[in-house]
């Protein structure tokens, strides 16, 4: 089992030891997608600069917290099992039931497909996983074993071509998926046009009288490109601070019911600093 498992690992962008090797790092970043990644060095200090030009509504918001700070990450395939686990549910109550289901796969190094479709029903149900889940999470492993999902064509996919992959995983829809891409992968330019509390953020910002649709939401932040994700993570903040709900919303996406909990967003997959 173990060599099954090591081969859903893929070799991604380290921190550089010394500037020859940063500028090895820097093109290997940019090789992963067409997109700069987040996490490459000196993204940030980009990021806040362009959108401070091109949305100047923004650069309160940027003066008033510290820069976001995208930092470790997991594997794609431990990232959207765990982010199955927390749906829906408080993160404290997550984190117990996600570190019963690591212990049951023998360690985070060991979560991979066939360990997951080697746990039985019986033995996810005992430990907190609901029957909804564990088919979420079983659909999951049988696409990564059959090929139709791999941590290799996740970093590298274009970003709808992978909203639109992922999202035939039962439990996922685009706006999860789109968390997914901002907090596990660190991809740029990523608006979660789905999301209540960005809507909210954009309407407040924009002094606009009714929550923006999802559909007008790609228009209203055009100047935020390339750097979506940035922008999107202040407008996190800015409608937190005007009372944001912190509460699991529900989404329809394409006639397929999603939950996400917003409060738990930065979980998916990795940390991010600067909160």
């Amino acid at each position: 089992m173990a060599e099954e498992c090591q081969t859903q690992t893929i070799t991604l962008p380290q921190k550089p030891s010394s500037s020859s090797k940063h500028s090895s790092q820097s093109r290997k970043c940019r090789k992963l997608s067409s997109a700069r990644l987040l996490r490459c060095k000196g993204e940030i200090h980009l990021a806040l600069s362009h959108l401070r030009n091109s949305a100047p509504k923004l650069a309160p918001l940027i003066d008033a917290h510290e820069p976001p700070k995208f930092v470790n990450f997991d594997l794609p395939f431990l990232a959207l099992a765990k982010s199955i686990i927390y749906q829906q549910i408080s993160r404290k109550a997550g984190t117990t039931i996600y570190n019963r289901f690591v212990s049951l796969c023998g360690g985070e190094a060991r979560v991979c497909p066939i360990s997951v479709l080697a746990l039985t029903p019986p033995q996810l149900l005992q430990i907190g996983v609901s029957s909804r889940k564990l088919c979420f999470l079983h659909d999951l492993a049988n696409k990564y074993r059959t090929g139709i999902l791999c941590d290799s064509k996740i970093a590298t996919m274009e970003d709808k071509a992978l909203v639109s992959l992922i999202s035939m995983v039962k439990g996922f829809c685009a706006l999860s998926v789109h968390m997914f891409m901002i907090f596990t992968l660190h991809r740029p330019d990523v608006l979660p046009i789905g999301d209540i509390n960005l809507r909210k953020g954009v309407q407040i910002l924009y002094g606009l009288e009714q929550l923006p649709r999802p559909s007008q939401m790609d228009q209203i932040c055009e100047n935020w490109r390339p750097y979506r994700s940035v922008a999107s993570w202040y407008m996190w903040k800015f409608a937190e601070a005007n009372g944001g709900q912190a509460k699991a919303e529900v989404m329809e996406d394409s006639g397929a019911s999603c939950h996400l909990q917003q409060s738990d967003a930065p979980e998916i997959g990795g940390q991010i600093s600067g909160t």
